[in-house]
Order: structure tokens, then C-alpha cells, then sequence
């Protein structure tokens, strides 16, 4: 997904969990098992990273937590629904709370929140949830991000996993100088001529 799409769907998310929800996936990189595993005490607002515990593969990891995310995470904290877990303690609190007690949102009531997103930005190209995380991997590649970064970013234990993502950075492609622009520019020099008098 381009970032204008992206843009548009974080506009038109109808409320401040969807916005959270769009965020997190883009914005971290995150699966939406991840997503919805998330508890109150992964994030650490003092270091600026949210812990990404016993994910794909069964391993943790830390990402960043950007300040607009820690400040969508905080309003919807003011409005997350307590009914279910008031007595937890806090840190123990999924952050997305389901529909059954004591149980975080599922996989696919994720997934629908974000195909209605999707429709009301009136992006009919195929996109998941998923589509998030490739394009956040797409993006900072662009952005001369190391790709070992990444790799770490996204928690894969090979970087020729995170190696495919360099197949579509089609912008980063695009923006490179051939070294025959080189010669172009060497070429259109003016030269200097001896033994010629001006004027």
C-alpha cells in the first residue's frame, strides 16, 4: 500500500481503536495475532518500545513505539471497555479486549474492523491486515533503512525473508541514479578550448 492510502485509511477509521488498530500494524510493523495478543504491560512508554512476547516461531522481540501510537494507545485507554477485567491486574489487561471475558479480540473480528476501514477509504485493491506490515517494510526500505534493521524490526529469523520485500520497493528502484547519468553529466561540461581568444 502506497502512504496516501494509508493516510486515507487512518482519516476515515471510525474510531479511535480502529485508528490504534491501523497504527500498530503500519506504524509497528505487527501482525494481527500480535495486535491482538498485546497487554497493557508491553508497553513501555519510558524506553519507547513495545514488547512483542513469544510470537512467530515462539520468540520476543521489542519494536519502536512512536509518540502519535503511545498517544492513540492513551485515548483509547480512556475509553476501552473495563467490564471484563477491572479486578486484573493492570498490566495483565489486553489492550483490545473481546467480546468473551477475560479474552482478547480475535484474529478475524480484527480483520473485519479493517475491511470496513478499507471500504470506507474506497480502496478496492486487494489488501489485508497484513498488507500493513509489508508496507512497513516496503517504506523504511525506501528510506535507506538497513535491512538488518528490519529483519529485527520484523522479527524474522533469516533475512532472506525480509530480503523479498526488496522486490517491491519499487520507489527505492526508481530513485536510483544509473551510472550512465554519470557520463551525461560529465558529458554536457563545458570544454575548455585552448589558444582561443574570448570576445
Amino acid at each position: 500500500m502506497s502512504p496516501e492510502e494509508i493516510k486515507r485509511l487512518l482519516a476515515v477509521a471510525a474510531s479511535i481503536k480502529e485508528r490504534a488498530i491501523v497504527s500498530l500494524a503500519y506504524g509497528c510493523g505487527l501482525r494481527a495475532g500480535e495486535v491482538v495478543r498485546l497487554k497493557v504491560g508491553d508497553i513501555d512508554s519510558a524506553q519507547n518500545i513495545i514488547r512483542i512476547v513469544q510470537s512467530k516461531g515462539r520468540k520476543d522481540r521489542n519494536v519502536m513505539l512512536p509518540a502519535d501510537i503511545l498517544g492513540l494507545l492513551r485515548q483509547w485507554w480512556r475509553e476501552r471497555p473495563t467490564r471484563h477485567d477491572a479486578d486484573a491486574p493492570m498490566t495483565e489487561r489486553w489492550l483490545f479486549p473481546g467480546y468473551k471475558p477475560g479474552r482478547p479480540l480475535t484474529t478475524r473480528q480484527l480483520t473485519r474492523l479493517f475491511h470496513a476501514t478499507v471500504a470506507a477509504a474506497g480502496i478496492t485493491k486487494p489488501v489485508t491486515l497484513h498488507s500493513l506490515r509489508h508496507s512497513f517494510a516496503t517504506h523504511l526500505l525506501e528510506r535507506g533503512v538497513d535491512i538488518r534493521v528490519i529483519q529485527a524490526l520484523l522479527g524474522h529469523d533469516k533475512l532472506e525473508t525480509t530480503a523479498r520485500y526488496t522486490r517491491v520497493a519499487t520507489g527505492m528502484i526508481s530513485a536510483v541514479d544509473s551510472p550512465l547519468d554519470d557520463l551525461g553529466a560529465r558529458r554536457r561540461k563545458p570544454r575548455k578550448t585552448k589558444g582561443t581568444a574570448s570576445g
